[in-house]
């Protein structure tokens, strides 16, 4: 076996570096300007190392039945670690994926390719403007996994966008968000008005301890026109390593209290996460 070598580039948003995995022979870390963006095994693609990857990964495939194709549109690239994903455990799936940094994607696609046929579109581009120029039900899935640096950008937390994505989703499509935040939690409460405004069922995937405020960390936030098989998804992030609760009804309303849905003009980024917040789940 030839060892691999890790590997640095500044690309258009910062310091990217590819870190080979000892563990694993063709396995890959993306960190950005030393945060942790995405892992990747070339040989096992449906391996997810995250803990919040692997809460997205629960809620694909709940989504529709096993195996069935389906259009997934992804805002937000790292290492294309969720496309591959979709496509090893879907296979004829078709794809989208809107990465602002072009540089960042050609680090990626020339260290930790695609596999051929993988039905993966790539696209350089801000995650809003691609969104606003879709057509309508273009995507069964919205997988939002954007952040500039370690925040989500401000534009991609309004009810103007919430409104472009369910535009851009089909009838009975399903958003799914990757957000981060900590008591009091006002960025996920008003993220969980944006879209309680937009579509009639959601619900909140974190571990136990972020939802108790004991400490910053990732929240998947789930959103659909139609209910969501949440008795599976509960026991699917409460069979995890890193065990988690899938909130929804009412528990939902009472989490997100009197929080107001985001205006464009009043749209903030998520909070900045305190040192050593993010790592490998």
């Amino acid at each position: 076996m030839t060892a691999q070598i890790p590997v640095t580039r500044t690309t258009g948003h910062g310091t990217a570096k590819l870190m080979p995995d000892v563990d694993r022979e063709r396995a890959w870390l993306l960190t950005v300007d030393g945060a942790p963006q995405s892992y990747v095994d070339l040989d096992d693609p449906a391996h997810l190392e995250f803990e919040y990857a692997r809460r997205l990964g629960y809620v694909l495939d709940t989504v529709a039945d096993e195996g069935l194709p389906l259009d997934v549109l992804h805002l937000g690239g790292g290492a294309l670690t969720l496309p591959r994903y979709v496509a090893a455990t879907r296979p004829g799936s078709r794809q989208d994926v809107v990465e602002a940094d072009g540089e960042l994607l050609e680090l990626v696609t020339e260290y930790v390719p695609l596999p051929r046929g993988a039905g993966i579109a790539l696209h350089t581009a801000d995650a809003r403007a691609w969104l606003e120029a879709a057509p309508d039900d273009h995507a069964d899935v919205l997988v939002a996994d954007v952040f500039g640096g370690s925040r989500v950008p401000a534009h991609l937390t309004t009810l103007a966008y919430a409104r472009e994505a369910e535009r851009v989703l089909r009838p009975g499509g399903v958003y799914l968000a990757n957000l981060a935040d900590a008591a009091p939690f006002a960025f996920l409460r008003s993220q969980l008005a944006t879209f309680a405004a937009v579509f009639e069922e959601l619900a909140l995937i974190a571990e136990p301890g972020v939802l108790r405020g004991r400490r910053f960390g990732n929240a998947v936030l789930v959103a659909s026109h139609r209910p969501l098989d949440t008795a599976v998804l509960a026991r699917r992030t409460a069979a995890d390593v890193f065990p988690a609760r899938v909130e929804h009804g009412a528990a939902i309303s009472e989490f997100t209290g009197s929080a107001r849905p985001v205006e464009d003009a009043d749209a903030v980024p998520s909070p900045e996460p305190p040192d050593g917040a993010f790592g490998i789940g």
